[in-house]
């Protein structure tokens, strides 16, 4: 096996001028639900899948008890309506656990997208706060200062006065060396107090995602996730306090 290997599961689809947008696991996963939901939502066709001698070892054990190796998957969508395009996602199990595993991993993607002619894509991704956020932004970083201005107009961030921040992982390398090969990208990274995982934030990227890429979705199951994360924060908060009751009885009786 390679470093890493590419394994198609049908015959490559044929796709006209396709975007590619991807949501591997990282900070409140919300890149991973958001693309996800948008392969539920469309019914998107797996057509590869990705492994790497850098994801972790381990197999998951499936529900019929047979196992299936960590990997990252390709599903393709073709457009319906006038006015979209045809669409290559990308998310996964795991992103590469080493700083040379990552970039052999987004080479390879960007080989795969470089196949399918793909010369324009969106990452998503968190932006982690630290603390609970009721109506999360959605913060962005182009390759292309042309691209500023439409981010915006769709709802999009910029975070001008902190300059010297940077994007960990694939969602940043995926832009900027997807860049030397003349592709334009933007990272969406919904803001997420980023100790659970958060549908509320992967539903504030899929709504600029919508106007982008012209794709109406339910968003009605992402709703009823993020109600249910508030309360199992609820309970945890609830939890912590009683915990710090707890220990401030004990050192006034110590």
């Amino acid at each position: 096996m390679d470093f890493v290997n590419v394994r198609y599961v049908i015959k490559k689809p044929k796709l006209k001028n396709p975007i590619l947008i991807e949501g591997l696991p990282g900070i409140g996963n919300v890149g991973k639900l958001a693309v996800e939901h948008l392969i539920d939502s469309v019914n998107a066709k797996k057509f590869a899948e990705i492994y790497s001698k850098d994801f972790p070892p381990q197999v998951f054990i499936n529900t019929d008890g047979t196992i299936t190796l960590v990997n990252n998957e390709f599903f393709y969508w073709r457009a319906k309506n006038k006015g979209q395009r045809d669409l290559i996602l990308l998310t996964g199990d795991y992103q590469g656990l080493s700083s040379q595993g990552q970039y052999e991993l987004v080479e390879k993607i960007l080989d795969i997208a470089d196949e399918f002619g793909v010369k324009e894509m969106y990452t998503l991704g968190g932006y982690g706060l630290g603390h609970d956020v009721k109506e999360p932004k959605v913060l962005c970083a182009t390759t292309d200062k042309n691209l500023v201005k439409t981010m915006k107009k769709y709802g999009a961030v910029f975070k001008k006065n902190e300059p010297g921040g940077g994007i960990v992982g694939a969602s940043g390398l995926l832009l900027g060396l997807g860049k030397m090969r003349g592709m334009q990208g933007t990272c969406f990274m919904g803001e997420t107090p980023g100790y659970l995982v958060d549908p509320k934030s992967a539903k504030a990227v899929l709504k600029i995602l919508m106007k982008i890429t012209k794709i109406d979705l339910n968003l009605a199951a992402l709703e009823k996730k993020a109600k249910e994360i508030e309360h199992i924060a609820h309970q945890l908060k609830e939890m912590e306090g009683l915990s710090k009751d707890k220990s401030e009885e004990l050192k006034y009786i110590g």
